[in-house]
């Protein structure tokens, strides 16, 4: 396994050269970059991005040696179970994104199933959210791009159980889990998905979260190592489903005082220190 931090973890006034230098320094293998909303920061990628500048971006990657470990985005909101417009954007969204991994040489792409409310039953939600990425099997075949859909806060995937049955109900070799170890601490425990995901992992992004008592009893996410994950028991889960990716920390810099540079080092530490478990 190696290690990677997502963009949104970076300064945002970074330029795109500038935050290569900088995650490399650090000591990271891979960076995963974000197709975000115009003026979100200095190296996003947006709807506007060209072929060229993509030309550009990988050629950073190589003379850093540091790949794109993937492409997350910022737009998916509830987008892919509601109306027909929305779930045009979903579309046209995976297919940015399909184009900035082919482009830069990531291994795929993260999106976000989701959107149950008031107006939208969770059966209703499942149905809408398969039926959009179904649509789009044709052009993630084409693509042979990994497309993993990801577990957040968003009460679509509440138990690993129906999460490995949502990926398997769409039947493509491309489309699988992009897991957040950090994501189910709040009401589970990691490893335990880990093990029924199985083969279905692709993607992983870490974070920690700090419950307050045990679980479904509140809390907050930490700094990597520093929460509620027992690391040694999700590693060799990983392990024991033979998952080499990239673990890319999805975290935030939550104290002030500390310098980015100095944040930088620290994930890439903690990511050393989680790795360091591994028997692979």
């Amino acid at each position: 396994m190696k290690k990677s931090i997502n963009a949104w973890s970076i300064e945002d006034a970074l330029g795109m050269e500038a935050m290569f230098e900088a995650v490399k320094g650090a000591g990271f293998d891979g960076i995963e970059l974000n197709l975000d909303g115009p003026g979100r920061s200095a190296h996003s990628l947006s709807f506007e991005t060209k072929q060229e500048e993509l030309k550009g971006i990988r050629a950073l990657s190589e003379r850093y040696d540091l790949p794109v470990a993937s492409i997350s985005s910022s737009q998916w909101s509830s987008k892919m179970c509601a109306d027909a417009a929305n779930r045009a954007e979903a579309k046209a969204l995976m297919t940015k994104q399909l184009e900035c991994a082919a482009a830069l040489g990531a291994k795929g792409i993260l999106v976000v199933p989701g959107g149950i409310g008031e107006e939208v039953s969770i059966q209703k939600a499942y149905d809408l959210c398969r039926e959009t990425l179904a649509s789009m099997r044709a052009d993630i075949e084409a693509a042979k791009l990994f497309v993993g859909v990801e577990n957040v806060w968003n009460g679509f995937f509440q138990s690993p159980f129906e999460m490995a049955r949502f990926i398997d109900d769409l039947d493509c070799a491309y489309i699988g889990a992009y897991y957040d170890v950090g994501n189910v601490v709040a009401f589970s425990w990691t490893e335990y998905w880990i093990e029924i995901l199985a083969r279905r992992v692709g993607l992983v992004h870490v974070k920690d979260f700090k419950r307050n008592r045990g679980i479904h009893s509140g809390g907050a996410f930490v700094d990597l190592t520093r929460g509620d994950i027992a690391w040694p028991r999700a590693i060799a889960a990983l392990d024991a489903i033979g998952f080499v990716g990239y673990l890319t920390a999805d975290v935030s810099r939550g104290d002030e005082a500390l310098s980015y540079p100095a944040f930088y080092r620290q994930v890439c530490g903690q990511l050393d220190t989680i790795l360091s478990y591994s028997k692979g």
